[in-house]
């Protein structure tokens, strides 16, 4: 529930954010539009500095290990669970920046209307977290995490699919949906990591996650020029591929 809470109070204003952005660019212009909000973005960055100095977090005292001790320290389900979730961000990664594109290029949608499917992602994520992180305290978080890697297969597969914009509003729920298990996700790998080395078990997964998907975008850039529905296919058959990894060798009890 804890990173629940976190997720949907990030989200919120992120609901209101590409609203504002579309507006702006129909209004100003897309080059006039970007800087403007480009502008306010680097404000807005100025403004959390002051509130970052007021956190005052309890010291822990330090465990000396390096890098590879961290990672030896890594409990083996959650080595299983990393594995799976690098091939499912490898789906992500290959489709999801060029999602804007498919959709204002290829299908004509305008940018304040894209504005409009990006909220409704994100509304449906922030509706979604609550009752999910609730159920999955009762039953277990593998099934919500399963759903959510699902998910991450099925959107851009549904952004391809869909034919007008009543189409992309149920694919961009797809989308949405994507986070229905992410609290679970990250809860579980709080659970498997070491209390006195979890900042740098979290920091040591996402450190191997996020340099393992590199790739995974330029992969997709290279399969645009044959085609700009192929990375979006090709993302959909990995995102399945881990799905069906993560429940095939990842247990919560480990």
């Amino acid at each position: 529930m804890g990173f629940t809470v976190q997720s949907m109070l990030k989200r919120i204003p992120m609901v209101i954010s590409p609203l504002i952005g579309g507006a702006m660019i129909g209004a100003l212009g897309l080059q006039r539009g970007i800087r403007t909000g480009l502008l306010i973005t680097i404000g807005l960055a100025v403004l959390t500095v002051p509130l970052l100095l007021t956190l005052r977090l309890p010291a822990i005292p330090p465990v000396v290990l390096k890098m590879r001790g961290v990672w030896n320290s890594f409990h083996p389900t959650l080595k299983r669970l990393l594995v799976s979730d690098i091939v499912i961000r490898m789906c992500e990664g290959m489709a999801d920046i060029f999602v804007v594109l498919y959709v204002t290029n290829i299908r004509g949608v305008t940018i304040p209307k894209y504005g409009i499917l990006v909220a409704i992602q994100l509304m449906t994520a922030i509706l979604i977290y609550v009752p999910s992180a609730r159920i999955a305290d009762r039953v277990g978080r593998k099934p919500f995490v399963i759903m959510t890697f699902f998910c991450f297969a099925l959107y851009p597969v549904a952004v391809i699919l869909a034919r007008n914009f009543g189409g992309l509003i149920i694919a961009f729920v797809v989308g949405g949906l994507r986070e229905i298990g992410e609290p679970s996700r990250k809860a579980m790998i709080v659970d498997f990591a070491q209390a006195q080395l979890r900042a740098r078990t979290v920091g040591l997964y996402y450190l191997v996650r996020s340099l393992s998907i590199t790739p995974a975008s330029a992969i997709g850039g290279l399969l645009w020029k044959v085609r700009p529905e192929i990375p979006f296919v090709t993302a959909g058959l990995i995102g399945v591929a881990g799905t069906l990894l993560f429940a095939a060798t990842v247990e919560e009890t480990g």
